[in-house]
């Protein structure tokens, strides 16, 4: 399954997509990237006058690519175009250090700890154009083709 099939099969669409292109996949991990638009509906109250990308979007961002990308890649065999992946977050753990700011764009990179029973457990980061670490932690899932 290439890059453009599995963000195809997100069960997200705009404005709650947070994927714009992933650039390495493997059984191991998984890494992309997501330009936050200035336009993004959450920017005009997170803050007056001073628009930060709020640590719960950053975290779902972080989620979509790590988690799910990575989920529908390692069930590539099982999903068809009548057969979806079903998707629900059970566990995160995230550590903020800088800010995102409208029109930044960040990467997030992914290590599967594992994948069994249908859960999938990764280590994820997310770094900025700078190269500075904007948040890291842990995010779990549970996933299946049904």
């Amino acid at each position: 399954m290439n890059p453009k099939q599995i963000i195809k099969n997100l069960p997200y669409q705009k404005p709650f997509l947070f994927v714009d292109e992933l650039t390495e996949i493997s059984e191991s991990g998984i890494s992309g990237n997501y330009t936050f638009k200035e336009s993004a509906f959450f920017y005009e109250g997170h803050f007056k006058e001073n628009p930060i990308t709020p640590g719960v979007i950053l975290t779902e961002t972080m989620a979509q690519i790590g988690v799910v990308c990575l989920g529908i890649f390692l069930l590539k065999d099982k999903i068809s175009t009548t057969i979806k992946p079903q998707i629900a977050l059970t566990s995160n753990v995230v550590d903020f250090y800088v800010p995102v700011l409208p029109n930044e764009k960040v990467t997030v990179i992914s290590e599967k700890e594992y994948f069994r029973f249908n859960k999938l457990k990764c280590r994820v980061k997310m770094i900025n154009s700078k190269n500075e670490l904007v948040c890291r932690g842990t995010i779990s899932g549970m996933i299946i083709a049904k």
